[in-house]
């Protein structure tokens, strides 16, 4: 007798973390990922769906397209992008509000079980020092409205992604030199850094929520979880680099990043740590079969990028 496939509705699905959430899904194969998208026909959603995915629209500012996508859905995988120019025009707590939208239609339609992607809460952990990390902010209110909204759910912490090496020219050559560079704005060189390697790891803790939240002895739901790969200071990081690279690698500290809101997360960060609370990687995660990857790793597998 067959049965109903097991449907995860992946929000954020064309950008680095939905993508790659939905390929962890699709190699996996205990679910079947639905990616959610504005645009079926964009070049990322037919590519996902050329691998197996089911590609579905709609809009976080749009309900009714929320319910209609959640139809049959079993799980949600919950991420909004604060910087998406349509949600940049609505004003600083705009993502806040896709977040709402999207607890809301996921309780509408019955979703069984909710992972939302989520930060710190700058403003409150400062004490009012660092009040304008909007994109940190956001998140971590939609964590309150979702422990209060009834729907079965986890939230699932991010570290700084590893993947911003070269998103965002992070780790670049020394003009008219042999050497190397790790630039980050307003970081001392010995406070920590929690690094995520999103291709690696994000998914598979995921899908350890995923595989686990109807047995009430794993005490997935309700809980809050850290998808975090590893705790360094960029002059570790830096060192790690120059070993594997085989060039020389040194952490510079500039003054801004050319954007206000990311120069305090960045100090922020740094002054207070995203997590300095809790023990990473994160035994909970652990202990329901997660094996992080060390930064060592993966290092040598993205080494061709700076040879």
């Amino acid at each position: 007798m067959s049965t109903s496939p097991r449907i995860v509705a992946v929000f954020g699905a064309t950008g680095t973390q939905g993508m790659l959430m939905t390929f962890a899904l699709l190699a996996d194969g205990t679910f079947v990922p639905r990616a959610i998208t504005r645009n079926c026909s964009s070049e990322k959603a037919l590519k996902l769906k050329s691998l197996g995915a089911e590609v579905a629209q709609a809009d976080l500012w749009d309900i009714d397209s929320l319910k209609q996508a959640l139809s049959g859905v079993e799980a949600v995988y919950g991420v909004t992008d604060y910087y998406d120019p349509k949600n940049v025009a609505q004003g600083h707590n705009s993502e806040m509000l896709l977040g709402k939208n999207l607890i809301d239609a996921a309780k509408a339609t019955d979703v069984k079980y909710f992972i939302w992607s989520s930060l710190p809460h700058c403003t409150r952990v400062s004490n009012g020092k660092y009040a304008n990390v909007y994109h940190f902010d956001n998140k971590a209110n939609v964590d309150d409205y979702l422990r209060e909204s009834g729907v079965p759910h986890s939230i699932l912490y991010t570290g700084w992604f590893s993947e911003n090496l070269w998103k965002y020219n992070i780790l670049a050559p020394v003009p008219d030199s042999d050497r190397l560079e790790v630039t980050v704005a307003r970081y001392d060189a010995q406070s920590p850094q929690y690094f995520t390697w999103v291709e690696r790891d994000l998914g598979q803790c995921a899908l350890a929520l995923l595989k686990h939240y109807k047995d009430p002895e794993s005490e997935v739901l309700s809980r809050t979880f850290y998808a975090v790969s590893a705790k360094l200071n960029y002059t570790q990081f830096a060192s790690i680099l120059q070993q594997a690279l085989g060039k020389p690698v040194s952490f510079v500290s500039s003054q801004t990043t050319g954007m206000q809101e990311m120069d305090d997360m960045y100090a922020f960060q740094s002054e207070f740590g995203l997590y300095p609370d809790t023990a990473i990687p994160d035994p909970q995660l652990i202990n329901l079969g997660v094996k992080f990857h060390t930064m060592e790793g993966f290092i040598q597998e993205i080494k061709g990028r700076y040879a």
